[in-house]
């Protein structure tokens, strides 16, 4: 479990094309410290295992299921990534809870600045689109968010100067890709709701 608060801005080392897989090896001096193999590290909002690390750097190996579900089959050589390490039990959560598992992509579509702040619209896909609501909460390239506006095909965020400077928003731009994390809570809800259980008395039994 995550909290889309980035620790640190990494870089792709190197890139191996495996047989429906890829190898990614990241630098990040920080989320790496005291990391070993089988610990989770999350890649741009993707939740990863640690094959080994060496140096500052991670191996992660990328199955074909999620190159296909997320923009981690984009990254080459240089690309620079969100790395965000496992939140701990009992410490605080700075964002929202996060589970590092992608449930699509979008675009940045415009980008907005301001003096202290910079307006970002990102296309949301349509099976997306009924989680995501004004003031709620939206992982985008495991950077935890808050909504601005919501549309049926479109949402829109703020970022403020530490997000742009500290994190790989900064540097996407009009037709780059972003992995998107919607709420797990809310689907849930939906999911329980669809079964007919009412979610403030859920006994478990269909009405």
């Amino acid at each position: 479990m995550f909290t889309g608060i980035v620790e640190e801005l990494g870089e792709v080392t190197a890139v191996e094309q495996l047989q429906e897989a890829s190898r990614f090896r990241l630098r990040g001096p920080l989320v790496t410290e005291g990391a070993k193999h089988g610990d989770s590290i999350a890649v741009n909002g993707v939740c990863l295992t640690v094959v080994e690390t060496a140096d500052g750097e991670f191996t992660a190996d990328v199955m074909q299921e999620t190159l296909n579900r997320s923009s981690l089959g984009a990254l080459t050589k240089g690309s620079r990534v969100n790395l965000e390490r496992p939140m701990a039990l009992g410490g605080r959560l700075g964002g929202h809870l996060v589970q590092g598992h992608v449930d699509g992509t979008g675009e940045i579509l415009s980008r907005t600045p301001s003096e202290h702040w910079e307006i970002v619209k990102v296309a949301l896909p349509a099976n997306l689109s009924r989680y995501v609501v004004e003031k709620g909460s939206i992982t985008v390239d495991g950077v935890s968010l808050t909504v601005v506006e919501a549309a049926a095909d479109w949402f829109t965020i703020s970022l403020i100067p530490t997000t742009l400077a500290l994190t790989t928003l900064g540097h996407k731009q009009s037709g780059d890709p972003v992995n998107l994390e919607v709420d797990v809570l809310a689907k849930y809800v939906e999911r329980l709701l669809a079964a007919g259980v009412n979610p403030l008395h859920a006994t478990g039994e269909t009405r």
